[in-house]
């Protein structure tokens, strides 16, 4: 089960951060949050894949010791940028792999995609504090995560906002008296669409996420619902939950973020207005809490909260995760492979919006019948699945096209 003894505490002198993916929307909220506090926290390292510029100011204001950028074509750049301000600085993987590994009292995990797992997976091995906002890491590697993190110490700690949620509500009670974990799921921005409508979505209007403010990867998947899939796979790993003690319901209002369900009938549930700097500071403050500059909730203005099924007609790849989930071994890998592939085909409009589902159940199919490893005992082993199925996944697009 996911750690959280509260090993460091907070209010005892600065929490020294590294943020692996800075310059993302969970980087950059998560800088927002040291800024509201900046005698609170002391910023080790900073990584991003592209942006330079943005990376550059960063490392400034918050007076990073070491900087680095994913792709080396752009380390010519970045050392100019930070040229003068005596802030050490790299490009390529390695780089990034070698922030996490900077001593760090609290990493934030928040690279998006596979891309971050070696990082993260790195983050974990030190037996620090991480503050794990990559879902990837653990639908692709969760056994693999797991057991890194319970051998090296590591006190893990949810950032999504659901498994937050689920976390803050299971405190201090008994794994045992738990009976199911509910998450709850916005619908997205088709909710309300009729299934003839979703079919000729466009990039922009997938995008357009009616509560939360949240990166183009992650934002697509809201929309299809993967992402609820996902973090069903997150939750499995994190919580040691079996697939029947995991439900997802949608809750339009993203109010409520999670669910407890206990064997006496009681329920618990974490509520707060969707801003992902909750579940951030709660991460990084963890046993106690921070202020955070964030909307304080006014259930009275709400006024009301509504529920339903999710639509997996409408909405296959919830329907793909869970079935995924069921198979276990490589499949999330394979999954999560065909999902970021086949959402980046979709954002360059060379496939329509239903065909990222279809994309990823034909590749589940193919990867199956090409004998596809069941199970990966290593990164590498990770990593190569991933590789062969992001191949499959392309093929199987380049001839839709």
């Amino acid at each position: 089960m996911v750690a959280g003894n509260g090993a460091l505490g907070f209010g005892d002198g600065p929490l020294s951060l590294t943020v692996l993916g800075a310059t993302g929307s969970v980087g950059t909220s998560t800088l927002d949050l040291v800024a509201s506090q900046p005698d609170a926290f002391d910023v080790v390292a900073l990584t991003a894949q592209d942006n330079v510029d943005a990376l550059a100011s960063q490392a400034r204001q918050f007076r990073a010791k070491f900087a680095a950028i994913g792709n080396p074509d752009r380390y010519a750049d970045l050392k100019e940028a930070l040229s003068g301000t005596g802030i050490a600085c790299a490009a390529g993987a390695n780089a990034v792999v070698e922030a996490a590994e900077m001593p760090a009292a609290c990493v934030m995990a928040a690279i998006v995609g596979t891309a971050g797992l070696p990082a993260s997976l790195a983050a974990v091995r030190r037996g620090t504090r991480v503050a794990l906002a990559n879902k990837e890491c653990l639908v692709t590697a969760g056994r693999l995560f797991m057991q890194q993190a319970a051998s090296s110490g590591c006190e893990l700690l949810p950032v999504d906002s659901e498994h937050s949620a689920v976390f803050q509500a299971l405190a201090g009670q008994c794994r045992k008296s738990v009976e199911k974990v509910t998450l709850t799921a916005s619908g997205g921005p088709f909710r309300t669409w009729p299934k003839a409508r979703i079919a000729a979505a466009r990039p922009e209007e997938a995008l357009k996420h009616p509560n939360w403010t949240m990166g183009r990867k992650i934002s697509i998947d809201s929309a299809t619902m993967m992402n609820k899939g996902l973090e069903l796979i997150e939750a499995h790993f994190l919580f040691e939950l079996g697939v029947d003690e995991l439900d997802v319901v949608v809750h339009p209002q993203s109010i409520i973020h999670s669910m407890v369900s206990f064997k006496d009938g009681s329920v618990i549930a974490q509520l707060g207005d969707p801003d992902m700097r909750t579940p951030i500071a709660c991460a990084l403050a963890w046993p106690t809490r921070m202020n955070a500059p964030t909307k304080r909730l006014d259930l009275a203005t709400i006024a009301n909260l509504t529920f339903e099924a999710p639509n997996t007609d409408s909405f296959p790849a919830l329907r793909l995760a869970i079935d995924t989930l069921r198979q276990g071994g490589t499949a999330p890998a394979v999954l999560n492979a065909a999902n970021e592939v086949a959402v980046h085909a979709f954002l360059d409009r060379r496939i329509p919006f239903p065909a990222i589902a279809g994309t990823v159940h034909d590749t589940l199919e193919q990867a199956r019948a090409r004998g596809m490893p069941d199970n990966a005992g290593s990164l590498d082993d990770v990593l190569a699945v991933d590789g062969a199925a992001r191949e499959l996944a392309r093929e199987l697009i380049g001839k839709q096209s």
